[in-house]
């Protein structure tokens, strides 16, 4: 891929910009001051031009949601399109680091400038740090050549924005694209209202696993709190409690009130396929859609791209079930 020479850094807050407070570690402003001082510190280590932008006010990515993900979106598009940036990294919290990174992915389609995403373990400047490890090194990346797509890079790796997970909190490398079983058709024209350009709305969804004992009215109380979708978390190749009549009542009811079903894996290596158990069969026949082998966060981040493109139900079905991005296929 050709080189990013000119390089928006988005700062977002989360712990690599932290600074320590009496109630704990905070978000911080000033960052950028702290980024220059560094790399002054550091000469000669091939990196691209690169200007500053702050999202305000800093947060605690514990505390993200979707008008986040949008004012991303927003500052990506005018880097590219109006500031003429040939890349973008985004500085963000590791809680929701690969919520965000899958949210883009879907909200930034088409978009022809490379997004890197990365954070940090431990705050810049505490003893073992890999704040500027991570960052540098995606500066460096995006500087030699990147794909155009959103990406995660953490502790040296390059991972596909809608395929990574964080897989702990004890150690630095906490973060690995998953092992899931992908398929499903590329499509292969998208619509003028899925390209990165047009703007999307908020939406309420909201993910629901299924465990033992979950009873209909718990299920249902979730399904009538005003959502427009629901990523129900399945076991195994996407079988549930069929058996409950009450429960696939409620389901099916939803979803004959608008109410988009998308069915993902509990298991971090599964791959939901409702022809193989006739529990499974049972669910599908509600009006749910196969998520394939997508995260939960995926599967999210889809769910309100479309939702929020403002798709009908049974369009946003359509496009759940094929591959946009590299979400459910390489």
């Amino acid at each position: 891929m050709p080189a990013s020479r000119h390089i928006l850094v988005l700062y977002t807050g989360g712990t690599i910009g932290m600074q320590q407070s009496a109630e704990g570690l905070m978000p911080a402003s000033g960052f950028a001051d702290r980024l220059r001082a560094r790399q002054a510190e550091h000469p000669g280590q091939d990196l691209p031009d690169w200007q500053f932008q702050e999202l305000l006010p800093p947060i605690d990515s514990a505390n993200m949601n979707q008008a986040n993900w949008l004012a991303m979106a927003d500052a990506i598009r005018s880097a590219s399109a109006r500031q003429g940036c040939a890349g973008v990294l985004v500085l963000h919290g590791t809680d929701t680091l690969a919520y965000s990174a899958a949210a883009l992915s879907f909200l930034l389609l088409g978009l022809p400038t490379p997004v890197l995403m990365t954070g940090s373990m431990l705050p810049a400047g505490a003893p073992g740090s890999d704040a500027w490890d991570n960052l540098f090194g995606a500066l460096r990346t995006l500087h030699h050549g990147v794909a155009p797509g959103v990406h995660l890079f953490f502790a040296g790796k390059l991972m596909h924005g809608a395929r990574a997970g964080k897989l702990g909190t004890a150690s630095l490398d906490a973060f690995a694209e998953l092992p899931r079983r992908r398929e499903g058709q590329r499509a292969t024209d998208l619509p003028p209202h899925l390209d990165y350009r047009q703007s999307r709305q908020q939406v309420a969804l909201a993910v629901q696993p299924l465990y033992p004992g979950i009873r209909a009215a718990q299920l249902r109380a979730v399904l009538d709190s005003g959502i427009r979708g629901l990523v129900l978390e399945c076991y195994g190749s996407g079988t549930g409690p069929a058996d409950d009549a009450e429960l696939v009542a409620a389901l099916q009811q939803a979803h004959d009130l608008g109410v988009v079903l998308v069915a993902i894996s509990q298991c971090p290596q599964g791959h939901v396929d409702f022809g193989i158990y006739a529990a499974g069969g049972r669910l599908a026949a509600c009006g749910l859609v196969s998520g394939g082998g997508m995260t939960r966060e995926a599967a999210l981040g889809k769910l309100f791209s479309l939702l929020g493109a403002g798709l009908s139900q049974q369009e946003v079905e359509r496009w759940l079930a094929l591959d946009l991005c590299g979400e459910r296929a390489d």
